[in-house]
C-alpha cells in the first residue's frame, strides 16, 4: 500500500490558559511504562464534504482551538517527563509555554480500506500516527496528527506516553477535547467541563505501603543493564522490532447477538461437561476467550508449545478506598496466566477451557492485583522460548465511538500499537447497542487462518 502522505504543517499548540506551572510525581503504576513504546491510536471520521478548503478553513481551526482550550484543563499533557540528577525517579513537569506537537497532513490512501472489514497491510496506518519525541533528557507526553482524505473523511492520530496516560485517562481527555470542539461549533461558549471529564491530579490517593516503586525501579535497572547501556535515567523509549512487511490488520465486528450466541454456547458446553460450573460470562470474558482460542488455533504448530494470556486490570474501583474514576494517570495492573499449552485450546472444548480460565482470573481480582505488579513485571523476561503470549489492549467500556468532534461518530478507531506483539485490541461496538470490536495484527498466513476460524463459533 502506497502511503503517499503529504505533511502540510507541523506546529505547537499551547494551553489557552497556561499561567501556572505544575509538577506531578510518577507513581509505581506509571513507572512500569516509562521506557516502553507509546500507545498509538487513529480515529477515523467519514465526511464526504471534507474537501481541502473545508479542511483548512473549518476542521483544522476548530480542532486546533478546542485542543488549546482542552489542554488548559489537562496541563500535564503539554509538559515533559524529566529526571533530575538528584531524584530517584522521573517526574512529569509542565512549565509555562510548553506545548504539544500538532501535525496536519493529507493522504491519498484508500479511506474505505483502512476503515473496513477486509485485511490490509499494517504499514498503511503508520503514516497517520505522529512521532512522540523522546531523548535521554526528556520525553514528550502526547502528540497529535490530523490527516485529510479528500472527499472521504479525515482522521485524528494520537501517540501517548504510557508512563503518563493509561487508556482510561487518554479516553477521558479525548472526550473532553471532542466535547469542547462540538460546543465551540454550536457556539456554546464558557460551558463548564462535565465533572467526569475533569481530571483529578491528587497523587496522595495512590498508596504504596509495600514500596512497590523501589521494586519496579530495581527491575528496570536490572533489565536495562542487560538490554541497553544501563543508563536507567535515559528517557529515550526502548527500540521495538520492526514488524514484518507481511503483517496485516483485520477488524472483527461482533454484534450483541453474536456475543449472546457465544455465551449460550459456553453455557451449553459447560452444562454438558464432566465438571459443570457456573462461569462469569461477561462480555469481556466471552469475547477475549473466543479471540484467544482462535489465535492459538490460527498459529497451529506443536500442541505442547507454551501459551498464555495477560489482560490489563483497572485498579481504580478495586483499591480501598477506591480511586476516583477521573484520576489522571495510570492505575493499571494485569492478570497473567502463562502455565498453559496450546493443546488445551485446540480440541472441541478449547473455547470452554479458555472461558473457564479467564472467568476464574476475573473472579479472583481484588485490590491485591495492584500489589502483584513486581511479580508480573519480573515474569515477562522468563517466558519460555517460542511462547505465545496473547494480550488485550483497550476496553469495551471506554466508549470510543462516542468521540464526536462535531462531524459525527467515528467510522473506525484503530489501536496501531497492537503490532508490538500478539495483542487483541478491544473496543465497544460502533453500533452503540452492546457490540464489540476486535482488532488483530498478524502475519498474513496466520491472519488467513484466523479469518477462516472466527466465523465458526458464531454458527448457531
Amino acid at each position: 500500500m502506497v502511503s503517499s502522505l503529504n505533511v502540510i504543517d507541523v506546529s505547537r499548540v499551547t494551553p489557552s490558559d497556561s499561567s501556572e506551572s505544575l509538577t506531578l510525581p510518577l507513581t509505581f503504576f506509571d513507572l512500569i511504562w516509562y521506557k516502553l513504546h507509546p500507545v498509538e491510536r487513529v480515529i477515523f471520521y467519514r465526511l464526504t464534504d471534507a474537501t481541502r478548503p473545508f479542511f483548512d478553513s473549518v476542521i483544522v481551526p476548530n480542532l486546533k482551538s478546542s485542543l488549546s482550550s482542552s489542554l488548559s484543563h489537562y496541563l500535564p499533557l503539554a509538559g515533559k517527563i524529566v529526571w533530575d540528577s538528584l531524584d530517584q525517579k522521573p517526574t512529569l513537569v509542565y512549565s509555562q509555554n510548553d506545548a504539544v506537537s500538532f501535525t496536519i497532513a493529507e493522504s491519498k490512501a484508500d479511506f474505505s480500506l483502512l476503515t473496513g472489514n477486509k485485511p490490509f497491510p499494517t504499514t498503511g496506518l503508520y503514516p497517520l500516527v505522529p512521532e512522540l519525541r523522546t531523548t535521554d533528557e526528556s520525553a514528550s507526553v502526547v502528540s497529535f496528527q490530523v490527516t485529510l482524505f479528500p472527499n472521504q473523511g479525515f482522521c485524528v492520530g494520537v501517540a501517548a506516553h504510557h508512563a503518563v496516560l493509561d487508556g482510561k485517562t487518554t479516553t477521558m481527555f479525548l472526550k473532553s477535547w471532542a466535547y469542547t470542539c462540538k460546543l465551540q461549533q454550536d457556539q456554546t461558549v464558557n460551558a463548564p467541563l462535565p465533572q467526569d471529564l475533569t481530571p483529578i491530579y491528587d497523587r496522595t490517593v495512590i498508596k504504596d505501603p509495600n514500596d512497590i516503586e523501589t521494586e519496579v525501579m530495581n527491575h528496570w535497572k536490572s533489565k536495562l543493564e542487560i538490554i541497553s547501556d544501563g543508563n536507567v535515567k535515559s528517557l529515550k523509549i526502548l527500540p521495538t522490532p520492526e514488524p514484518s512487511p507481511d503483517v496485516v490488520r483485520f477488524t472483527l465486528d461482533l454484534t450483541r447477538e453474536d456475543i449472546q450466541t457465544l455465551r449460550e454456547r459456553l453455557k451449553r458446553e459447560s452444562s454438558a461437561s464432566s465438571s459443570p460450573k457456573e462461569l462469569r460470562l461477561s462480555t469481556f470474558v466471552v469475547t477475549f476467550s473466543y479471540a484467544f482460542t482462535c489465535l492459538v488455533r490460527a498459529r497451529g504448530g506443536d500442541p505442547k508449545r507454551p501459551v498464555g494470556y495477560v489482560f490489563s486490570v483497572d485498579c481504580r474501583s478495586l483499591l480501598d478506598p477506591p480511586i476516583p474514576s477521573n484520576y489522571f494517570g495510570n492505575c493499571l495492573s494485569a492478570s497473567f496466566n502463562m502455565k498453559l499449552t496450546a493443546e488445551t485450546f485446540m480440541g472441541e472444548e478449547g473455547f470452554l477451557n479458555a472461558a473457564r480460565m479467564v472467568s476464574d482470573s476475573v473472579e479472583e481480582l481484588d485490590e491485591t492485583v495492584a500489589f502483584n505488579i513486581p511479580k508480573i513485571f519480573a515474569a515477562y523476561p522468563s517466558l519460555p522460548p517460542g511462547a505465545q503470549l496473547i494480550s488485550a489492549s483497550g476496553s469495551t467500556r471506554f466508549g470510543v465511538y462516542g468521540l464526536d468532534f462535531g462531524w459525527g461518530k467515528p467510522e473506525r478507531v484503530a489501536i496501531v500499537s497492537i503490532d508490538q506483539g500478539e495483542v487483541i485490541s478491544m473496543a465497544d461496538g460502533r453500533d452503540g447497542i452492546g457490540g464489540v470490536e476486535l482488532g488483530f495484527s498478524l502475519k498474513k498466513h496466520e491472519m488467513d487462518n484466523l479469518i477462516d476460524l472466527l466465523p465458526e463459533g458464531l454458527k448457531i
